[in-house]
């Protein structure tokens, strides 16, 4: 069977990840592409490097798409809450890679975004797309709020510590390094060569959106309250993410112990691997993987992990085709690069 696909916000960076991606799907078809500014141009204005440049972008309204089985919706924060809810009332499944039902209380969308959010009874209906999480769900749902890039490379690795009880769950530091495609295709200031080239800088310390996301996350397997603090930092390379989290042992817990519960979590898993050393970013970018690796300091008992992610792909398109995949009863590998672009 052939699944018709649209994909609304085609003209950013992670829609046209997602054009690549669902072009190259054996079971997956285009019926729509919507877009914004760039509605009544066609695709290869906008994204050369895709086959089927002749094809035109349409309006990102619903209303005027024809029906399909599943929709993306690659929008900007705000942007997605509205048109969700017109798809699914007309019978599509919904996978959302923007922010707008990622969180599950009211109280914590405002604490994240400092605004109340349009729909608050869907916040806790929307599955958190994280397969490795939340496989089963995502395969029973309608609708999947895709991870954001940080969180993804953030929670899989401590995720299974946090479900074990072998880390605190308190005083976690986070630290994160992303390139310029993460900000998205915006036009800024900050954002241009001449800033970024040569140049490395922390940017929204405290303050950014994505450390509620992983508390969030984080709490739906914790025994405790999970309370962390994550710096971001922007680094002049195009795509991938490199985190680095610290973390204090539980009593008694040893290197061996957090090897081993991550090992148990991801050993079967098609997208995620332990690897010794420290991975790097350029093993991974073009593919749906998620390295990490685990360190432990003795004398002080803190857990070092490293992960590493394309935040294109398993931080926004791969991760949300893999989640469409199970929501259609597919193989979750199915159209998914497993390998990175270089060694």
């Amino acid at each position: 069977m052939t699944y018709r696909i649209a994909i609304f916000g085609s003209s950013g960076y992670a829609g046209g990840e997602l054009i690549r991606l669902v072009d190259g799907h054996p079971d997956f078809e285009i019926a729509y592409l919507g877009a914004h500014t760039a509605a009544g141009r066609t695709l290869g204005s906008v994204h050369p490097h895709l086959r089927g440049g002749e094809r035109m972008l349409e309006s990102n309204d619903p209303a005027v798409a024809p029906s399909v089985d599943l929709a993306f919706l690659a929008l900007p924060h705000g942007a997605s809450a509205e048109p969700a809810m017109a798809l699914l009332d007309q019978g599509a499944k919904v996978v959302d890679l923007g922010s707008d039902f990622r969180l599950d209380t009211p109280e914590r969308y405002a604490d994240a975004y400092g605004v109340r959010h349009p729909y608050p009874e869907e916040l806790g209906r929307w599955v958190y797309g994280l397969p490795e999480l939340h496989r089963e769900a995502i395969a029973t749902t309608d609708r999947v709020a895709s991870p954001g890039c940080y969180p993804t490379s953030a929670i899989l690795p401590l995720a299974p510590l946090m479900a074990g009880m072998l880390i605190e769950s308190t005083g976690i530091v986070v630290d994160s390094m992303s390139g310029v495609s993460g900000a998205g295709r915006g036009v800024s200031a900050v954002l241009q060569f001449g800033a970024v080239d040569e140049s490395a800088k922390a940017y929204k310390v405290l303050a950014h959106r994505h450390r509620p996301e992983m508390e969030r996350a984080l709490d739906d397997v914790a025994v405790d309250l999970v309370r962390l603090v994550f710096t971001p930092h922007l680094v002049p390379m195009q795509r991938g993410i490199l985190t680095t989290i610290y973390a204090r042992a539980s009593e008694g817990v040893t290197g061996d112990d957090i090897g081993a519960a991550l090992d148990a979590a991801y050993r079967d898993e098609p997208f995620v691997a332990i690897v010794d050393g420290s991975p790097e970013t350029r093993w991974v970018v073009g593919s749906n993987r998620a390295l990490i690796s685990v360190h432990f300091e003795d004398r002080s008992g803190t857990v070092v992990l490293i992960s590493a992610i394309d935040n294109l792909i398993k931080g926004a398109s791969g991760q949300a085709v893999q989640a469409a995949n199970i929501m259609l009863g597919l193989a979750e590998t199915t159209g998914l690069p497993q390998e990175g672009w270089m060694p």
